[in-house]
């Protein structure tokens, strides 16, 4: 993946690209775009700035460009909260966590996940 870093609308497209690979600009724009309100300028303009940022690839196949990430969307989603942790927190993760603690919704499953998660970062603590 680049190092140049995506914008957030840019990195909502990666995230649905990295899920439907080696999709025409026109069905990205169609499926992506109409749902979000975006114009297909709009979102051929994006694709096209994520290709030369080197998040995308794209290949001709019969005489179309299909565009594919350059990461799986795991990867993409990591990059994305990343970012956001970043960019919007700082670098801290306590606001998200307060506001999981306070706010959100949380299923038993996902209780769970975030549970084994924390047990994970205190495995990886220095003594």
């Amino acid at each position: 993946m680049s190092t140049t870093r995506p914008g957030e609308q840019e990195l909502a497209l990666l995230a649905w690209l990295a899920e439907h690979p080696a999709i025409a600009a026109g069905d990205v724009a169609e499926q992506y775009g109409a749902s979000r309100g975006l114009a297909r300028s709009t979102v051929l303009t994006m694709i096209e700035r994520l290709r030369r940022k080197g998040h995308l690839s794209r290949r001709r196949v019969q005489g179309m460009f299909r565009y594919t990430a350059g990461a799986a969307p795991g990867d993409v989603l990591r990059d994305a909260v990343g970012t956001f942790v970043t960019r919007t927190l700082g670098g801290s993760v306590s606001p998200f966590v307060a506001y999981l603690s306070e706010n959100a919704e949380l299923s038993v499953e996902e209780v769970a996940e975030l549970e084994r998660l924390v047990a994970r970062l205190q495995q990886r603590r220095p003594s």
